[in-house]
């Protein structure tokens, strides 16, 4: 009968300190990795690594949540591509429409027929999240702020963004209805963003100045003040969101993304960063394969021998392994002709334990078969040498 006692007595008290750990806000989880950190008052979380995409931690990252301003992410990204595509330039000066300059919220209180280049409209939007530069660019790239938000939508689905729906270019949330997304989603669409390296331009801004040094501006990301290695991205903050953020960081070539949502105040959200952060970049490091050159013999073409490359390769893996990484080339003793550029012609195999990436070798100029004119020069020009 005391055994029993004890027994629910044991199990009574390990469900309460469980439901006592949600109520208090925090999150003891072991991810598939292995990784098992404390994360105080967060809704939900993810650590990414940018390079590979590979997920190194996450806590109900799938739970769907308002976003506030880290969905600006989306809106910089279609202006980081409506640049690449010369669609807008950085020196051009964009007017300011009634309904851009009347945004609310976070602002750089634009007036309407004010004009600001697209270079101050992004910093604007990037360090001090002003809404109403953000809607001045997605007028600009999209035509009308609706149809902007309809390519917001359409780029979340390119990108895999499944739990995803944006209602604005902004994030303000009073009147949305189903304005939503995840920690995962919004960590995918800030590995797209940081494939366009101009963005870390803005992004590593603390304080800075538009209007010809009238009007300054701080960055609302206060990690770019104190961590190491921080590069970016994104905060944001509504009752209804709570304090979230996509930040960014670089270290030794590793640069990882962790988001947080629904934290309860600046101080708890900005600490659960930088701890999924630091435990990002004290477990992992990336093994840099540099590339190879190589040159094959032609049976039968124009040049005795094809050169081959295989492309630069960055492995994640845990801290101290990349040592273990071994490396195994295999090229074929000859190729027949004609070889066409990019054609593959062997691999390298980068192996650590159970894993294995292959990296083809390609042809970087085509190699074209003999023809009966070339032999008989050929035996001609042989014969002269007699």
């Amino acid at each position: 009968m005391k055994k029993t006692t004890c027994f629910f007595l044991a199990l009574t008290i390990c469900f309460a300190a469980f439901v006592s750990s949600r109520i208090n806000g925090y999150a003891d989880v072991e991810h598939g990795n292995g990784a098992e950190i404390d994360l105080k008052d967060v809704s939900s979380a993810i650590l990414m690594d940018a390079g590979s995409g590979e997920v190194l931690y996450e806590y109900n990252a799938d739970e769907r949540r308002p976003p506030a301003s880290v969905t600006k992410i989306m809106t910089l990204l279609l202006v980081m591509e409506a640049l690449d595509s010369g669609k807008i330039a950085l020196d051009e000066k964009i007017p300011v429409s009634a309904e851009a300059a009347g945004m609310g919220g976070s602002q750089v209180y634009l007036e309407p027929g004010e004009e600001m280049t697209a270079d101050d409209l992004i910093k604007c939007v990037v360090v001090a999240s002003a809404n109403d530069a953000a809607a001045a660019l997605a007028e600009r790239v999209g035509g009308t702020l609706e149809n902007f938000v309809r390519m917001m939508n359409d780029r979340a689905r390119e990108l895999g963004m499944k739990d995803t729906v944006f209602e604005n270019t902004n994030g303000l949330d009073d009147t949305t209805v189903d304005h939503m997304t995840t920690a995962r989603d919004i960590a995918v669409m800030s590995r797209e963003l940081l494939k366009h390296k101009k963005i870390l331009d803005y992004t590593c801004i603390w304080m800075d100045t538009v209007r010809d040094g009238a009007f300054t501006l701080t960055n609302t990301n206060k990690l770019v003040r104190y961590y190491k290695g921080i590069n970016g991205l994104k905060t944001g903050m509504t009752s209804k969101a709570g304090f979230c953020i996509s930040a960014t960081a670089e270290r030794n070539g590793l640069q990882l993304i962790a988001v947080i949502m629904g934290s309860p105040t600046a101080k708890a959200r900005n600490a659960a960063a930088a701890k999924l952060l630091d435990y990002g970049f004290s477990a992992y490091e990336n093994y840099v394969f540099p590339g190879d050159e190589a040159e094959i013999a032609v049976a039968g073409g124009q040049e005795r021998t094809a050169r081959v490359a295989a492309a630069p390769y960055t492995m994640l893996v845990k801290k101290g392994e990349s040592g273990k990484v071994t490396c195994r080339k295999e090229l074929p003793a000859a190729l027949d002709a004609p070889v066409e550029r990019g054609s593959e012609a062997g691999s390298v195999t980068l192996t650590l334990g159970e894993r294995e990436v292959k990296i083809p070798y390609t042809v970087t100029e085509p190699v074209a078969r003999l023809t009966f004119t070339d032999i008989v020069r050929g035996l001609f020009g042989a014969l002269t040498l007699f």
